[in-house]
């Protein structure tokens, strides 16, 4: 089992609960499909796309189990990302937890993806 990260909105989060499924957010429906990162990717995306944003949750999820929907693909400096080609069912989601935010804005992650 390998855990794949999606970072989103408490509002984001709130609404795929509400219908069952994750469609994405705007990036991943622009894109075509949903981002994920590794453990080892989350810090950099949190920087990345969501620096000062307090209002996310990490939600976590297996890779095994969602199918051949779900593709690596090279992204940032040719790192393999993990890119879901569908949604993703509340029933999917191993666990969804407050991602906390450090005074000058970044994310903490300490416990989280380990």
């Amino acid at each position: 089992m390998t855990l794949i990260y999606k970072i989103a909105s408490q509002e984001e989060w709130r609404a795929a609960q509400a219908s069952g499924q994750f469609d994405g957010a705007p990036i991943d429906l622009a894109d075509g499909y949903i981002h994920f990162s590794t453990g080892a990717q989350a810090q950099e995306t949190a920087d990345k796309h969501f620096a000062g944003r307090g209002d996310l949750l990490l939600i976590a999820l297996d890779d095994a189990l969602l199918g051949e929907a779900l593709k690596w693909e090279p992204s940032r400096g040719g790192q393999l990302f993990p890119h879901l080609y569908r949604p993703f069912l509340i029933g999917e989601v191993l666990w969804a937890k407050p991602l906390p935010m450090r005074a000058d804005g970044s994310h903490d992650f300490a416990g989280l993806t380990s």
